[in-house]
């Protein structure tokens, strides 16, 4: 999950994970959910008295149970805590979340994150979080998500499963016209993916797609027209 403190590459999606506290290759026994205990494990990461976990105790959350910030594993989590920020957690966040998925111990998480990431293998379940991803990633105060956060969030949901990613992340880079990605835009990249082949055989110039993903289009079939006349 992109941190708001700072910038980190995310354009690989099985980031490496880190060692957890105590429980790198350890099954914990089983044990029956108990909210008070779960509520205990998130004042780990905060005050007594604090309600929402930021970016400090977040990190350390992280480290804990052994897993990146940037690895996708945990937007399927603050996908499953309905997380309204990204970089926080509420107590009410994690106590629903924790509890659907009874997970009361740093453990009992662990043993959940297979779990998480087959979530993914659903079409309709990563439609979900890929578009949960866009309101969870955007300011508050904003319609529509900053260029550099949406090139961020991509490379995290796209990055690795479709072909021209990165190509497009580079029409992103190179292009001026665009400041923001709006939630049409971004909820049609998704299904531009999905539908239109690498080799853009049935991409049709006719067809109801945004004006960036033309433009996109445009774009690339110059490049791979300039690569074809500079090799003959």
């Amino acid at each position: 999950m992109p941190s708001r403190r700072r910038k980190r590459d995310t354009s690989s999606e099985d980031l490496p994970t880190k060692k957890s506290r105590t429980y790198q290759q350890k099954k914990e026994v089983a044990t029956e959910f108990n909210k008070k205990r779960c509520l205990a494990w998130f004042h780990e990461y905060t005050g007594a008295s604090e309600e929402t976990l930021g970016p400090e105790g977040m990190e350390k959350f992280c480290e804990d149970i052994g897993v990146e910030p940037e690895n996708i594993v945990m937007l399927v989590l603050a996908y499953k805590l309905n997380a309204k920020n990204m970089g926080f957690f509420t107590v009410d966040e994690w106590m629903k979340g924790m509890t659907e998925l009874q997970c009361d111990t740093i453990g009992k998480l662990q043993n959940r994150l297979d779990y998480l990431r087959a979530l993914l293998n659903d079409p309709a379940l990563f439609k979900n979080i890929y578009r949960f991803a866009f309101d969870f990633a955007r300011e508050k105060d904003q319609r529509s998500l900053d260029l550099d956060t949406a090139k961020a969030m991509l490379s995290l949901v796209l990055g690795k499963d479709w072909p021209l990613f990165s190509y497009f992340h580079l029409f992103l880079e190179h292009q001026t016209k665009y400041k923001v990605i709006n939630k049409d835009q971004w909820c049609n990249i998704l299904e531009f993916s999905r539908v239109i082949q690498p080799d853009l055989d049935n991409y049709d110039e006719d067809g109801a797609w945004p004006v960036m993903l033309d433009e996109f289009v445009e774009w690339l079939k110059e490049k791979s027209n300039e690569g074809r006349e500079m090799r003959s």
